[in-house]
């Protein structure tokens, strides 16, 4: 199994970033154990209806916070946004210090903390910033005004568990141009791959054996915000939003997730738009998991022989790097990505002015 350090990717194991740990429909009145990131993490919903995400063991004597008890009693542990832990019942507040324990009323040892990680809960999913340095959040979720649209239908997420493979190799496809048609029947008319900062952008165009009917141009404008999310619009006969989320579990495994939005033709949207929607939904997860086997069960490439028709790997490394690394070093990776790249024989999108690398 490949792992950070078998790409050279940087001084941390982990990437700095937001990354999903959940869907919203993951979480109820019971603390969930996680294990993401490498390390062991428990996720709850305080009475607030706030999304919590400590360190998962006490640090008194080390039990979990999601230890396994009947519901009613596992419910109990929520006061407020805290949770106390199943053995000896000390609170721990979503800052993660202790706050109280039932029998000492002398102070608090500083000691008597744990973890607590920077959550957001938008579009249906639980995301946590995770940052070796433990620095506050230095870029924004991406925007998906879709979801709240009532024009918008939305589906379920789909869990797809955890493949032994490095994100680097999921993370590849930005720039790579000559996939789409072994894998997906595609027939590019352009493409081309723009790094600027965080935002990792792949504009593509053409046929698609499954996402488009006949001969029609179907549009696809794919970016990552950060190392982990990717949003994809696709314009064509049917408009949609795709959502592909990706989340290191241990070093060189990684956890994946894939959600469709699709815009009714009707408004209000009808029955006939829902079945549009659920059979969009199949097709895309069918032709995401073209992508997603030839991952599970490929050898790493630690290095690429690239040809200079296979599109600008060494741009989407090289800005993939920066999430490894200090934040102070950031913007010398971004230097050296940043730019609108397309590949020697294939069209750029029609409103790039770029030359092929």
């Amino acid at each position: 199994m490949a792992t950070t350090a078998s790409y050279g990717l940087g001084e941390f194991t982990f990437p700095r970033g937001w990354f999903m740990v959940a869907r919203s429909t993951d979480i109820g009145k019971v603390p969930v154990a996680l294990r993401m990131l490498g390390r062991d993490l428990v996720l709850y919903r305080g009475q607030s209806g706030r999304a919590v995400l400590l360190d998962a063991y006490c640090p008194h004597m080390r039990a979990h916070f999601a230890a396994p008890q009947s519901d009613e009693a596992a419910a109990k542990r929520i006061e407020g946004d805290a949770i106390r832990c199943p053995y000896h019942a000390w609170r721990f507040g979503p800052d993660g210090r202790c706050d109280h324990v039932p029998y000492f009323d002398g102070p608090i040892p500083h000691a008597a903390r744990v973890r607590a990680y920077p959550v957001e809960e938008r579009f249906g999913c639980i995301f946590v910033w995770h940052d070796t340095e433990e620095g506050a959040p230095d870029y924004d979720l991406p925007s998906l005004p879709e979801w709240d649209d009532p024009q918008w239908l939305r589906g379920e997420y789909d869990d797809l568990g955890a493949i032994a493979v490095h994100p680097q190799e999921i993370i590849d496809n930005l720039g790579d141009t000559q996939h789409f048609g072994p894998i997906h029947g595609q027939r590019l008319v352009y493409f081309d791959t723009t790094f600027d900062g965080v935002i990792g952008r792949q504009r593509s165009g053409g046929g698609h054996e499954t996402m488009a009917v006949g001969d029609s141009v179907m549009d696809v404008d794919a970016f990552y915000t950060g190392p982990g999310i990717l949003v994809a619009r696709y314009a064509g006969t049917t408009d949609a939003v795709q959502i592909v989320l990706h989340t290191p579990k241990e070093d060189g495994v990684t956890q994946i997730w894939h959600g469709l939005l699709t815009k009714a033709r009707n408004s209000p949207p009808t029955a006939e738009d829902v079945a549009v929607q659920q059979g969009y939904h199949d097709v895309g997860l069918a032709a995401f998991s073209q992508d997603f086997e030839i991952w599970r069960t490929k050898e790493a490439a630690i290095t690429i022989l690239r040809l200079p028709t296979d599109g600008p790997f060494h741009r989407s490394r090289t800005w993939y790097r920066q999430f490894y690394n200090p934040r102070a070093r950031a913007g010398d990776y971004q230097a050296r990505a940043d730019g609108v790249h397309a590949t020697v024989g294939v069209a750029p999108h029609p409103s790039a002015q770029v030359a092929a690398e």
